[in-house]
């Protein structure tokens, strides 16, 4: 028996982890390289020095928190924030003319390093938050702001903003992708399935149903059963594999994507799995290969009007009448054909039935159709059997969601 659970595993985020990482090394040493040459200008080089061999060393040693997304947690990213924040507002207290001058803070562009960090682990919201954090730094450490202060400040923020966007939207396509090849993959499935079962078990049964109608006897009702059978396996087939639902997942190696096997309440449906309960020994149903997709409600209130159009076979013309179900997909509307082989209904016979009270058609068939913004049309010819043309539009999601 096949897994019901499959794993996929994601790969689209770890070049950004893998560039950052290589980020936070060149911009630490760059910082060094910067307070090496100007050590002249510092009023307490040895606070410089304390910071940035205290950088050094944090830089090192939280390589692998910069990873994956896995080892880059929230306390992670609060301490290393921390870093950049501290190294900022101390740089007044090594330089005394860095607020003059304008000159580089102690972390330099290792900042930034923290501020990406936020982005790639949590999107463009995370982003902002650090960035601002940074810009109030900035400020402060400057005493007042400058047109380059500003600007820097702007860059920052501006670009760590972009980068966690598009983060976001490679999460969300790396999801679409996920489930677009899991639906792909149940499909083959049930393709393949379909045609070994249409092979062996549904020939089978086909056969025991007709020879035991032409026996007769007990032979008649194991085929009635056979039958049965036939058409619950039919619907299983064609519509009884769930559509998956994505849990996102984060490990060693890089994002995770986890499928599952679960019900989507904003997943279309396809409306032959909804018809195929009603097809049966005396019921025909004739539909597209393809799904016929429809949304939730639209498919459920459209599937009931068959239904209630079947009791009206059942009650009007008997149980021996013979019925079809035709399913058309159109582009811009699905139309479903009942169609019976009864006596028809005489002329002027629902316009006594709704006087009288009895709002069946009215009510369970042209009332659904019309909350959904389609149509019911019914054709009859006494003693020519009725014809119910059942329309509803693409666009069907609203308007059923208005009752």
């Amino acid at each position: 028996m096949a897994k019901r659970e499959r794993v996929v595993r994601m790969s689209v985020e770890q070049p950004l982890w893998r560039a950052l990482t290589a980020y936070r090394v060149l911009t630490t040493v760059y910082a060094v390289l910067i307070f090496v040459f100007g050590r002249d200008r510092y009023e307490r080089p040895w606070v410089a020095v304390v910071f940035l061999a205290f950088l050094c060393v944090w830089t090192l040693a939280t390589l692998p928190k910069v990873a994956n997304a896995a080892g880059c947690t929230k306390r992670f990213l609060v301490a290393d924030l921390t870093v950049a924040l501290t190294g900022i507002l101390l740089t007044p207290l090594a330089d005394e003319h860095a607020r003059t001058v304008d000159g580089p803070t102690l972390p330099s562009i290792w900042t930034a390093g923290a501020v990406l960090a936020y982005a790639i682990k949590g999107g463009w919201r995370w982003a902002g938050f650090a960035s601002s954090l940074v810009a109030v730094a900035n400020i402060i450490e400057r005493g007042h702001p400058t047109r380059d202060t500003l600007h820097n400040v702007l860059l920052v923020w501006v670009a760590s903003i972009a980068i966690g966007y598009v983060v976001e939207v490679a999460r969300a396509s790396e999801r679409t992708l996920a489930r677009a090849l899991e639906i792909e993959a149940a499909t083959r499935e049930r393709e393949r399935l379909a045609r070994d079962i249409h092979d062996s078990v549904l020939q089978v049964l086909a056969m025991v149903q007709r020879r035991g109608t032409a026996l007769g006897g007990e032979a008649a009702e194991l085929g009635r059963m056979a039958g049965e059978q036939e058409v619950a396996l039919r619907t299983l087939v064609a519509g009884g594999l769930t559509r998956p639902s994505l849990v996102s997942e984060d490990e060693s190696e890089g994002a995770v994507v986890r499928i599952v096997e679960e019900p989507d309440d904003d997943a279309p449906v396809d409306l032959r799995a909804l018809l195929a309960p009603r097809a049966g020994a005396r019921i025909t149903l004739s539909d597209p290969g393809a799904p016929v997709l429809l949304p939730p409600a639209a498919a459920r209130e459209l599937a009931s009007a068959v239904g209630a159009a079947l009791d009206n076979v059942r009650v009007h013309a008997g149980e021996s009448a013979q019925a079809w179900i035709l399913v058309e997909d159109w582009p811009d509307e699905v139309i479903v054909t009942v169609r019976d082989d009864g006596p028809g209904i005489p002329d002027g016979r629902l316009a006594q039935a709704e006087g009288e009270g009895r709002m069946g058609v009215a009510l369970s068939i042209r009332g659904r159709l019309r909350d959904l913004g389609g149509t019911a049309d019914l054709i009859s010819v006494p003693g020519q059997g009725t014809e119910v043309e059942l329309k509803v539009p693409r666009d069907a999601r609203g308007k059923a969601g208005t009752r």
